[in-house]
């Protein structure tokens, strides 16, 4: 692949919105990247162009059968100016398992990364510096035959986007009030439960619309067999300090997302000393080491809201406080941290920070 990016610029470049008034997926900058697959020939043609809609064919494939995966991550302005990555390669090598999973032709790491860099570069005036702010970065692949039979495509667009974005949750940092769902599953062992595709999350709107109606932010996913080993919470790991030691699913039978900032938690708790067991967990244990006060802290690690302290989980109309519904300690210090480091204000000693 000729590895050279063609830039086109926009000649109506869009207004900018409120910095300090983004939520989370509202707005789109005035370009986006493309790169498109043809068996035979591989991918070709990257460019940068005017963020536009999309022409399709009705027939094309990932309309009818859902071939496509995404990945999603941040960029930041550190005080000094630089503009910060945080661990793009992870999510070039996720996305690599995902595509392998959707028989999607992988992509080159370096290529993934270079083309994100190329792209922010063309749109660094659209990363915002209020506190709390980024631009969030949405690399994706979609199946592009025009054709109505379930198999591979034989063609593809990579494509990336970006957008400004504030707090994915409203209450931010501020526990959250999460409902254990019973009736519906997200992903089962041999499925995609590991994998970033859409299928995984329009099978979690039902769930999620129904625990809103009940007054509750997210869902508390059980695995999809005996619908009593805790999974993921909405669209985030999950994990639970009990009796001084972090407990978080383990990843081995691959219905979970490895989450990078699920690893990223583990490894500074790990080096903070304190113990970290990664193995299956029942809501029943969950709900147990609450009634002998062994529960301190639960809390959601992903991209999007970097940690969301669990304050509240209803399972089966038993309601139960978490820390008394405060974010607690080790939460915090996590996510005092993690953004430390994406925004450039502490050291990063594990070498996650790639500079634009």
């Amino acid at each position: 692949m000729n590895s050279e990016i063609l830039v086109q610029k926009t000649d109506n470049p869009k207004p900018k919105p409120d910095w300090n008034n983004l939520g989370f997926g509202n707005y789109y900058t005035d370009h986006m990247f493309v790169l498109d697959y043809t068996q035979g020939k591989g991918w070709h043609d990257p460019r940068i162009v005017p963020y536009a809609p999309l022409v399709l064919d009705p027939a094309t494939m990932v309309l009818h059968y859902g071939q496509a995966t995404f990945e999603g991550l941040k960029a930041y302005k550190a005080p000094d100016g630089r503009i910060l990555l945080f661990r793009p390669y992870d999510n070039a090598r996720r996305m690599n398992n995902s595509n392998e999973r959707l028989c999607i032709p992988t992509l080159d790491p370096e290529f993934f990364v270079k083309a994100i860099r190329s792209l922010i570069e063309v749109e660094k005036d659209w990363i915002p510096e209020a506190e709390g702010t980024s631009l969030y970065i949405r690399p994706f692949v979609i199946a592009t035959d025009p054709h109505l039979g379930v198999h591979p495509s034989h063609t593809y667009k990579f494509m990336i986007i970006l957008s400004p974005v504030g707090a994915y949750y409203p209450e931010g940092i501020n526990p959250v009030k999460i409902y254990v769902e019973q009736k519906y599953v997200r992903a089962v062992r041999g499925g995609l439960g590991y994998t970033k595709t859409p299928a995984n999350y329009a099978a979690s709107l039902k769930a999620q619309e129904e625990a809103e109606q009940k007054g509750y932010t997210q869902v508390l996913w059980l695995d999809g067999i005996e619908k009593k080993y805790v999974d993921e919470v909405g669209t985030m790991n999950v994990a639970f300090k009990i009796d001084g030691e972090l407990v978080t699913p383990s990843l081995e039978e691959g219905n979970l997302l490895p989450g990078i900032t699920r690893d990223s938690t583990l490894k500074l708790v790990r080096d903070w000393g304190i113990k970290v067991t990664e193995r299956k967990i029942t809501i029943e244990e969950i709900y147990k080491a609450h009634a002998e006060g062994k529960l301190e802290e639960a809390f959601g690690t992903g991209t999007a809201a970097v940690i969301s302290p669990v304050g509240e989980l209803n399972w089966e109309g038993q309601v139960i406080s978490i820390n008394d519904g405060k974010t607690g300690e080790l939460a915090t210090r996590i996510y005092e941290t993690v953004t430390g480091i994406q925004w450039g204000q502490l050291p990063d000693p594990y070498g996650w920070i790639v500079e634009v």
